[in-house]
C-alpha cells in the first residue's frame, strides 16, 4: 500500500508517521524543508515537488491532502492535478468547508479524478494512534480507499456518511459542538474559581474523572493541564480559531435549527481575543491539549 501526502502540519506530520510505522509507502511533499526532513527520519519518502509526488507514485494514485482550509486548497490542486491520471484519487482531510468540497468533487470528475473529503478529528493523539474519520464522496470511491482509512483511524473511527461534501458537513457540526463542550468546561471551573471555597481545581477535576456524569476525554486533557498549571496562570487565555464554529453556525441557520449555545461559545472565543478570563483560559489550555494550537504566554 502506497500514498501521496501533501501538507506536513501537526496533524499530518503524525498522520504519515502512523502509516510508516505500520507499513505503508508514504511519499509526501510540503513547502517546508524542515518537514520533509522530519518525515524521512522516520522512513517517509520526500518529493521533490507535486509533479515528483504523482512521479513516485505506481497507478493508481492516492494523494491525501492536509493544509489549511480555503485557498491553500485550490493551489495544491491547482498544482496537483495536472500530474494525476484517470482513475486516481485526491483526499482532502483538512477542515474544508463543505461547499467548497463538493466544487472541488465536480473539478476533480470532469478529469476523471476521483475525489473524497474526509473530516478528520481526533487532536494530536488521534493523528498518532488513531483518528476518527468521517467520508464523503462517491461510494465506490470510499470503498477504494477503506483498506488505508483502516490503517488510519482508530477501531471502528471510520464512516461513510454520504456523497460530496457530507465528510466535511458533519466534522464541521462536531467542531461547533466541541466549541459549545469547551465553553461549558470554563464557565464551570470559572464560577468554582471564584466561589467563596478554596476549591483545588486540578484534584476535582480528577476526581470528577472517576465516575461523574461530565467526565469525558476532554476533561481528561484539562486535568493534565491543571497537573501543570494548577492555575492556568501561564497562558492568557487568548482563543484563537473559529472558522469552523461560524460554518457550523451558518449551516444551522441554512436548516433553521437553532444553535444557541454555539453561537454562544463562538462570541465568548472572540471577546477572549480582546478581555481574555479565566473560562477562556480552560478553552486555550484545552486546544492546546488535544490540537498543539499555540497557547500564549
Amino acid at each position: 500500500m502506497e500514498l501521496g501526502f501533501v501538507g506536513l502540519g501537526r496533524m499530518g506530520l503524525l498522520i504519515v508517521e502512523h502509516l510508516v510505522e505500520q507499513g505503508v509507502r508514504v511519499v509526501v511533499f510540503n513547502r517546508s524543508p524542515e518537514s520533509l526532513k522530519q518525515a524521512e527520519s522516520f522512513g517517509a519518502e520526500a518529493a521533490a515537488s507535486m509533479t515528483d509526488v504523482a512521479l513516485k507514485l505506481s497507478s493508481p494514485r492516492m494523494v491525501w491532502i492536509m493544509v489549511t482550509a480555503g485557498k491553500p486548497v485550490d493551489v495544491v490542486l491547482d498544482d496537483l492535478l495536472p500530474t494525476l491520471s484517470e482513475g486516481d484519487m485526491v483526499i482532502d482531510g483538512g477542515n474544508s468547508d463543505y461547499k467548497d468540497s463538493k466544487l472541488r468533487f465536480e473539478l476533480c470528475k470532469e478529469k476523471g479524478i476521483h475525489f473524497l473529503d474526509i473530516g478528520t478529528s481526533g487532536g494530536l493523539e488521534g493523528a498518532q494512534h488513531g483518528a476518527c474519520l468521517t467520508v464523503g464522496g462517491e461510494r465506490s470511491a470510499y470503498d477504494q480507499v477503506e483498506p488505508l482509512l483502516q490503517k488510519i483511524a482508530a477501531p471502528d473511527g471510520y464512516l461513510y456518511v454520504g456523497e460530496a461534501g457530507a465528510g466535511h458537513y458533519v466534522k464541521t457540526i462536531h467542531n461547533g459542538m466541541e466549541y459549545a463542550l469547551l465553553q461549558a468546561y470554563g464557565e464551570g471551573l470559572d464560577v468554582i474559581k471564584h466561589a467563596p471555597y478554596d476549591v483545588n481545581l486540578h484534584a476535582l477535576v480528577r476526581t470528577w474523572n472517576h465516575g461523574s456524569v461530565i467526565r469525558s476525554w476532554l476533561l481528561e486533557l484539562l486535568e493534565k493541564a491543571l497537573k501543570k498549571d494548577p492555575s492556568l496562570e501561564r497562558i492568557e487565555g487568548y482563543v484563537g480559531g473559529g472558522e469552523t464554529g461560524r460554518w457550523a453556525i451558518e449551516q444551522a441557520e441554512s436548516v433553521q435549527v437553532n444553535v444557541d449555545s454555539i453561537k454562544l461559545a463562538l462570541k465568548k472565543r472572540e471577546e477572549s481575543q480582546d478581555h481574555p478570563i479565566f473560562s477562556s483560559k480552560v478553552v486555550a489550555a484545552l486546544r492546546a491539549q488535544f490540537g498543539g494550537h499555540e497557547e500564549k504566554k
